[in-house]
């Protein structure tokens, strides 16, 4: 048991740990200290002096309780606990003093700063501030710098708290930016004047406590308490972020993330946070029939009467997209199958063996990662494929973790022993034997199991697994994909089995690979994508911020996706569309609402009711996969970070964030 320490804070004793800073204890007493520099997951840098507090008994002046540890107090004379105080007239004085610096160079913009409504230093100015001010003399001004299409500035505004300096260098690894200077010259800049490279940049106009850092999309286009907020989850990779999903009317303004100990602490990546301008672009706002060789607007019922007519009597496929919800790949599961036909979700080919779940999930949770001290990575690259889960492996290698990689040689922001191209490059005993104290990790990601040889390559992770008594996670790009193999939407021999002599194959949300020529397609999804281009029928769906929806995500927790607004035009919720469709084809589905549907749902897949728990699995290796494929060299699966579905394609912002990475990754001559 931790060692604690009785410390008085106003007057009222508490036991804490000697090891935490006053301004937790503070926090653990149920005392709020106004703080800008301070962040509970960036390091300490004590610059503002917001947080001042008096110590009884110590130096003659207030002291910075983010800076200074309970173990550092010294009890009374007569041996009583250190006395705290946090609003003496001495503490009063002290942050009126330090608000009064902080205000003589920051612009009067709260009418036209986007951080109007939700700023620290407006709140904090209010509630510990004066009401005047004795300064006379002209404003410091600061020039604006570029830092790219998503991060703006108006560094006029900084009061140097850095703690975007702090997060870009610590959390996101990439050391872009930094202050120079000092005094009344000191600002916070990027080196070299260069834009920001960082798949997770977008964290720093969160952090940033006044309005230096700004969104550039959602500048100006709405204010805090004009918007509807909808807490929901992030399906743009298999990490299942927690967000809130801020809309004005039907259109959706801005996407922030919340705080989720377990899965994305509270940070977001770019392309999660700033896809929303692909919501409203290129969407499917009404049914589509394929006459004459062309496709032409329909009504619903001609264009549901055109796919009962291509499915009825007729060897059927149905396919699973990457972000279809659990609900609609279970309804159409039910439907396929009824007139004979096959589902399958593996349409990359991954080798997820069905019924194992273990083998499809593995048997860590994300948040297991903190703690790892030996993490080997197989195939894959998490800085492309999962930005978030990339920097909880980097916090793990920060607080001493070993981090093994076997694939393709990327960038990913921390160090890491490269361990050969292929499975076959390591040895025998490639993971040290994880104990309680330093727990070991494999993480093995699509690029593994993809491909000849992607059962051996699995079977062989779980091995190494099994005998290092480690911890498994696969990592997943697709948001539905854990979610499908759950309600058993797979067929043995995968897709290529699944399409064998099919007349008809029904295409849900399927944009990520090419459908073959022959068969008539029916394509149900919500933008106008590789999917609808192939289709003869389309069904226009709603997105994932317009239909609530289950996924489950990469460590096997069932997460629901709340509505935040409506579809375009004549858009329909995926389980609806489906339903509608089974009885034109006389195979009615026995429900008639959502809530229907998921008490079916949970009745064949029990676990899927435990919303927001990880459910645990027991290790089952995958036997007899032979040794096939262990020499060929693993590569990533994510090839276009910023256009990896057909919502991040349809968005202007992730086009340029996408052009700007294809610029910096091409080779430099000499003249450059």
């Amino acid at each position: 048991m931790t060692d604690t320490r009785t410390i008085n804070i106003d007057g009222k004793d508490i036991d804490v740990d000697p090891a935490i800073t006053l301004i937790q204890a503070c926090e653990l007493a149920g005392v709020e200290i106004p703080r800008f520099c301070y962040h509970e997951r960036l390091s300490i840098a004590g610059n503002c002096r917001m947080c001042l507090v008096e110590v009884v008994g110590g130096p003659p002046k207030p002291a910075a309780s983010c800076a200074m540890q309970v173990r550092d107090l010294r009890p009374g004379k007569d041996g009583e606990p250190p006395q705290v105080k946090t609003n003496s007239p001495m503490v009063k004085k002290a942050r009126e003093g330090v608000m009064e610096f902080l205000l003589i160079n920051h612009p009067l913009d709260c009418p036209i700063c986007d951080q109007g409504g939700e700023c620290d230093l407006q709140d904090q100015a209010m509630a510990y501030g004066v009401d005047f001010s004795r300064y006379r003399e002209p404003k410091r001004a600061v020039a604006n710098v570029d830092l790219g299409p998503l991060v703006g500035t108006h560094m006029t505004r900084c009061i140097s708290c850095t703690r975007c300096v702090r997060f870009i260098t610590e959390v996101a690894g990439m050391p872009e930016l930094g202050q120079t200077g000092r005094g009344e010259d000191a600002e916070i800049t990027s080196y070299l004047g260069q834009t920001l490279d960082s798949e997770m940049q977008g964290n720093i106009v969160d952090l940033c406590p006044v309005g230096a850092l700004t969104s550039k999309p959602y500048a100006f286009t709405a204010r805090p308490w004009e918007l509807t907020k909808t807490e929901t989850i992030d399906v743009m990779d298999g990490m299942g972020a927690a967000i809130r999903v801020d809309t004005k009317g039907r259109e959706v303004m801005r996407i922030l993330p919340r705080n989720h100990d377990g899965i994305n602490e509270e940070w977001l990546s770019d392309r999660s946070r700033y896809v929303w301008d692909g919501l409203g672009r290129q969407r499917l706002d009404r049914p589509y029939v394929r006459k004459d060789g062309k496709l032409k607007p329909a009504t619903w019922p001609e264009a549901l009467a055109a796919a009962a007519e291509a499915m009825k009597d007729k060897t059927v496929a149905g396919l699973i997209g990457d972000l279809a919800p659990a609900e609609a790949t279970f309804a159409l599961k039910q439907l396929v199958e009824g007139q004979g036909g096959r589902v399958e979700c593996r349409t990359d080919g991954a080798a997820l063996p069905a019924g194992n779940r273990s083998g499809y999930v593995g048997t860590a949770s994300i948040e297991d990662i903190d703690h790892a001290r030996n993490i080997l990575m197989i195939g894959t690259n998490p800085r492309a494929e999962a930005p978030v889960l990339n920097s909880r492996v980097r916090k793990a290698w920060l607080y001493g973790a070993d981090v093994t990689l076997v694939g393709e040689p990327v960038d990913l922001t921390y160090g890491y022993i490269h361990a050969g191209a292929a499975m076959s490059d390591l040895g025998d005993t490639p993971l040290t034997k994880g104990t309680e104290e330093a727990p070991s990790m494999v993480i093995v990601g699509q690029g593994a199991l993809q491909g000849k040889g992607g059962a051996a390559r699995l079977s062989r992770a779980m091995k190494i697994a099994e005998d290092a008594n480690a911890g498994l996670l696969i990592l997943h790009t697709a948001a539905g994909r854990v979610g499908a193999m759950d309600v058993g939407a797979v067929t043995e021999g995968g897709m290529t089995k699944a399409l064998d002599g099919a007349d008809t194959v029904f295409a849900l949300g399927v944009d990520e690979v090419d459908i073959p020529q022959g068969p008539f397609v029916i394509y149900q999804g919500s933008h106008g994508d590789r999917g609808a281009h192939r289709a003869d029928v389309i069904l226009p769906a709603a997105a994932y911020t317009e239909e609530q929806g289950l996924f489950v995500n990469m460590e096997g927790r069932p997460q629901i996706a709340m509505r935040a607004c409506f579809a375009p035009g004549e858009a329909k919720e995926n389980w609806a569309i489906l339903r509608a469709l089974s009885a034109e084809v006389d195979a009615t589905l026995p429900y008639d609402s959502l809530a229907q549907l998921r008490q079916a749902m949970v009745a064949e897949v029990p676990h899927l009711k435990k919303v927001e728990r990880v459910v645990e699995n027991t290790l089952e290796p995958v036997s007899d996969a032979g040794t096939d494929g262990l020499d060929q060299p693993l590569t990533t699966h994510v090839k276009a970070h910023y256009l990896a579905n057909p919502i991040m394609r349809s968005s202007e912002v992730m086009a340029e964030l996408s052009a700007m990475a294809k610029d910096r990754a091409a080779e430099k001559i000499a003249a450059e």
